[in-house]
């Protein structure tokens, strides 16, 4: 994966639907799903502090104990963290709390080292040089052995690769959210740095499981989100009915093409997907040995022409 040179499965497995963002879910069938993933061949698991505060980390923890303990190089385990949500500094990429951040997720996870650590979003207030010196000390003290960032434009990258060179970046890319081609996923080409995607599947757009009378939970962020509702959301949902005409002929489903799709493009290396049960992760890990031709993404960008571009802040969508 880039200049990182870490050996990843293209499929990850995502966890931000286990911290309870997304409603409930039985934690039990959770494990079960990661589990699987591993069984399927997936090496890569993402999480993040933010993520229920420490609860998906430990949930994603318990799942991988025994291989955990028994190969430990076997697992690429990623987290993120320079967020405090609710505070009064909600994006706090400082020293201190990078530092405190790494240790919860180290208990949470039950780890002495984590994988790749990830800044989960850009801290306007924090000059980019301590963070950089911040997460090197902690490469140097053995506590973690990447450094990445998260949702970070070209801008931000240069100047954070001015201290400590920027190894991944873990941006968001979908059909319906193809911002990333301008900047910065040329700058990740340019520097070889890994690129992770999360929402390859436009958080639910893009699974073919949606219809325009669909309704969320209270707790899933998505019903305050404006991706998914009104004309819009209409729109998107008429694309995605002719994107799986187009996986039936090629023996897919709408979400493997989706994925599919994202991995097709240059400079990126890694999909996150999400799962909170078993069955739904076997078709996006198949999505990685699914080829598209060129005849077929040229189809695929004729069809999501038609549809409407998601933008907003995180999560993506709510403005």
């Amino acid at each position: 994966m880039g200049k990182s040179g870490l050996d990843v499965s293209r499929i990850a497995f995502g966890t931000w639907q286990l911290g309870g963002d997304w409603g409930s879910f039985d934690e039990d069938t959770a494990v079960q799903a990661i589990q699987h993933a591993r069984e399927l061949g997936v090496n890569f698991f993402d999480t993040a502090q933010a993520y229920g505060f420490g609860k998906s980390e430990a949930l994603l923890g318990r799942a991988l104990r025994d291989e955990l303990k028994r190969d430990r190089d076997s697992l690429v385990i990623a987290t993120k963290g320079g967020i405090n949500p609710g505070s009064d500094r909600p994006r706090d990429a400082r020293r201190g709390w990078l530092r405190n951040g790494v240790e919860e997720s180290l208990r949470h996870l039950d780890l002495d080292h984590i994988d790749l650590y990830q800044v989960h979003w850009p801290d306007p207030e924090t000059p980019a040089e301590e963070t950089a010196e911040a997460l090197q000390e902690l490469v140097d003290e053995g506590k973690i052995r990447h450094v990445g960032v998260s949702n970070y434009d070209t801008a931000q990258l240069a100047a954070f690769d001015r201290t400590r060179p920027v190894e991944t970046l873990q941006p968001p890319y979908h059909l319906f959210r193809r911002a990333i081609e301008d900047d910065p996923l040329p700058y990740c080409r340019e520097h070889n740095i890994g690129v992770l995607v999360y929402s390859p599947l436009g958080s639910g757009l893009l699974t073919g499981a949606l219809n325009p009378h669909t309704t969320f939970e209270p707790g899933d962020w998505r019903a305050n989100s404006s991706a998914f509702q009104g004309a819009n959301f209409q729109r998107n949902l008429e694309v995605v009915e002719q994107l799986k005409n187009l996986a039936a002929e090629k023996g897919a489903t709408v979400s493997r093409l989706a994925i599919a799709w994202t991995l097709h493009q240059p400079g990126v290396h890694v999909a996150i997907v999400g799962a909170r049960r078993a069955r739904n992760i076997e078709d996006s890990v198949a999505a990685a040995d699914l080829d598209l031709t060129r005849d077929d993404l040229a189809r695929i960008e004729e069809i999501t022409a038609r549809g409407v571009q998601v933008e907003g802040a995180s999560p993506e969508g709510v403005a």
